[in-house]
């Protein structure tokens, strides 16, 4: 829905067993985008879902790393409930910062129960924020949160708008590398099986030492066998991956070749 830019105000770590909160502001100031997106998903796994296939974007674009357990990708997720037939969404609860994809179904999950528990007790859901324990498996109350506004946020007044012309934003688009929906339904139309596609589409280094080697020995669901199997096992075994594994695409060709030959 959109996309803001802020800066990290700090990292808050709360004891599970009731200890002081702690904060750390070794990130303060650093930027961060945030990406809000429309009130569409309705079930943990689709939230699961969504979350990796934007942390994939990211990371094929190269502007994140993708590491929701460092923080360099973070997760807030909004959950309301609200009964079948009805039009209008439920008051809705935010859980701030999750740091795994179980976690966050795990989360969502809960929170879903626990409201659902609130209306049909008669009671009502409070729009405030929550934080996910992970050692008891439930989300806590953090702060309540009327509106935006109690935000106190304001624009920038040292910054005018910046308005792009289309040129320059086609001329960026142009630039993309193939994204990993539009690589995972090549690899697919090749003849590769989902999953071996998903697998490969998932660490953009693997994918782009596949294409490689599909130009030297074309035989695409041959190639995905060796990789799913020989390859993938290799670079688990190697420090530095396919760098420290010093296997070039030609060379596996060749390798593969010899194989078909009975050499």
């Amino acid at each position: 829905e959109r996309l803001h830019m802020e800066e990290d105000a700090g990292k808050s770590t709360h004891d599970p067993h009731g200890g002081p909160s702690l904060v750390d502001y070794n990130r303060a100031g650093v930027p961060l985008i945030e990406i809000v997106s429309a009130p569409d998903l309705r079930s943990s796994q689709e939230a699961s879902d969504y979350l990796k296939a934007l942390r994939d974007i990211l990371v094929y674009l190269g502007v994140n790393d993708g590491n929701l357990e460092e923080g360099s990708l973070r997760c807030d997720a909004n959950v309301s409930v609200m009964k079948k037939g009805a039009t209008q969404f439920g008051q809705r609860c935010e859980i701030k910062n999750l740091n795994s994809y179980r976690h966050i179904r795990q989360a969502i999950d809960y929170e879903v129960a626990r409201q659902v528990e609130v209306l049909e007790a008669g009671g009502t859901i409070t729009q405030e924020t929550r934080l996910w324990d992970t050692n008891k498996g439930e989300t806590r109350s953090l702060r309540s949160k009327e509106d935006a506004h109690d935000y106190r946020y304001f624009p920038e007044p040292d910054l005018l708008p910046l308005v792009l012309e289309d040129g320059v934003v086609e001329a960026h688009r142009a630039k993309l590398p193939e994204l990993p929906r539009a690589k995972l339904r090549r690899y697919v139309g090749l003849g590769l099986p989902a999953y071996d596609a998903e697998v490969l589409v998932a660490d953009r280094s693997v994918a782009e030492f596949f294409d490689a080697c599909l130009k030297a020995y074309p035989d695409a669901k041959k190639l995905s066998n060796w990789f799913m199997g020989e390859l993938l096992r290799l670079l688990k075994e190697t420090p530095g991956g396919l760098t420290g594994l010093k296997l070039t695409p030609e060379g596996f060709a060749e390798l593969l070749g010899l194989v078909d030959r009975g050499t």
